[in-house]
């Protein structure tokens, strides 16, 4: 479980160090609904070193109503991952293609951030919270779903 928890985690960091060389790249045109359910959550903070907690331990929802839209060739609307995704104006990081929607939010400050990417084909969906970012007491909050188009499957 632990190698499985961070081969996806090394996976998470290689697309966003891919992603910083070309922060927007929208390669399509989607309006997509998905209903994800939690699967687990990792936290990394000053009581847990990336420890692993699955959905029945957890307070945290399912997401209901998660909705991506893209518009070629650079606008990304987010909205039911997070208060913060979805007021966002200006996410840092815009990819979509065939295999993968990947995007990123700082604050004003730099200080707050927040992440994800969705599978397409497989619907998984990793989404990353981390507090704190410029101490060195920062806080990080990873959560794994499983997605589905409300109609059909991702």
């Amino acid at each position: 479980m632990i190698k499985k928890n961070s081969l996806v985690i090394l996976l998470f960091l290689f697309f966003f160090n891919l992603s910083f060389a070309k922060d927007m790249n929208i390669q399509e045109n989607i309006n997509f609904s998905f209903e994800c359910k939690l699967g687990k959550k990792i936290i990394k903070n000053s009581k847990y070193n990336y420890q692993t907690f699955l959905a029945e331990e957890l307070n945290d929802k399912n997401l209901e109503e998660f909705k991506i839209e893209a518009i070629k060739p650079e606008q990304l609307f987010i909205d039911g991952l997070s208060l913060f995704l979805s007021k966002s104006e200006k996410l840092n990081v815009k990819i979509v293609n065939k295999d993968v929607v990947l995007f990123k939010a700082f604050d004003e400050k730099k200080n707050y951030s927040e992440s994800a990417i969705l599978t397409r084909k497989s619907g998984e969906l990793i989404h990353e919270i981390t507090k704190n970012v410029k101490s060195e007491n920062s806080e990080k909050y990873i959560f794994f779903y499983s997605c589905r188009k409300k109609d059909k499957k991702v």
